[in-house]
């Protein structure tokens, strides 16, 4: 079982959304790059579907596949209220002919697809991995080297954390709680609700890559934790000051002046 939420960024803010992580998790990024293959059941399986997925990590010296079946979404009122989606998933390694297995199973293969991007994988509250990657699709049949963009000037972030029936309440309130430090630059969300691109990003990223810049990288832990204070208090600290401020003197005014009512000072 594990927690996951989805969201978009547009490429031209990649770097900046890394230095964020990279201040957050307290780790190094790993890079990625996985051909992900997905096989449907034919009809002599059963009259109910089912679909696997077949990765492939091409980033070792010897590439390495893992087979992937990812079941349906937790439902139910206490799912509903929780802002993540939780869903099981097995996972198992598998040969270099796991492929070839599952074609003489009866799979058929539905699509194939190339992430290219980079990873974290670090511990905060729970066990958690923040994926960016582009995702692109092959003209030709396995052809990764000619993989083209499914969205160009777009970059798909994932946030899963593994859970369990007992504990999935506490690691979707922990992963909520990280998606709020990332706010400023992209809004994460159960997959297949689709908020497309924060307003703020651009601001947000300017912001990060001006102080992330500053320390070089012999300080490359303190200028991302700078450029987090520094963001979070301009977009969301600040104007709930200035909010509690108008407050205050409206509540004041209607008690020195009388016939000046906290309406007056409603825009």
């Amino acid at each position: 079982m594990e927690c996951v939420v989805q969201g978009i960024i547009e490429t031209q803010h990649v770097e900046a959304l890394e230095i964020l992580l990279q201040g957050l998790c307290g780790v190094r990024r790993e890079p990625l790059k996985v051909h992900e293959l997905c096989l449907k059941s034919g009809p002599n399986l059963g009259a109910v579907p089912s679909e696997v997925r077949l990765i492939c990590n091409l980033e070792l010296t010897e590439p390495t596949w893992t087979v992937r079946f990812v079941g349906g979404a937790m439902r139910g009122a206490g799912a509903e209220q929780l802002s993540v989606l939780v869903r099981t998933v097995i996972e198992s390694k598998a040969s270099k002919n796991v492929l070839r297995l599952f074609y003489a199973l009866g799979y058929k293969l539905d699509h194939e697809l190339l992430r290219v991007g980079f990873a974290f994988h670090f511990q905060r509250g729970t066990q958690m991995t923040v994926t960016v990657s582009s995702v692109n699709k092959m003209p030709q049949l396995h052809n990764t080297d000619e993989a083209v963009p499914v969205t160009p000037g777009i970059q798909l972030v994932e946030v899963t954390a593994p859970a369990s029936s007992e504990t999935y309440t506490e690691v979707a309130s922990a992963v909520s709680s990280f998606c709020e430090y990332l706010a400023p630059l992209l809004h994460l969300s159960k997959p297949g609700i689709s908020t497309g691109v924060v307003p703020t990003a651009a601001a947000a990223a300017a912001s990060l890559m001006s102080d992330g810049g500053e320390g070089g990288a012999g300080n490359s832990n303190s200028s991302p934790a700078k450029s987090i204070i520094i963001t979070m208090f301009f977009l969301y600290v600040l104007p709930s000051i200035y909010c509690i401020l108008v407050r205050a003197l409206a509540f004041a005014s209607e008690e020195l002046v009388p016939g000046i009512t906290s309406q007056s000072f409603k825009a």
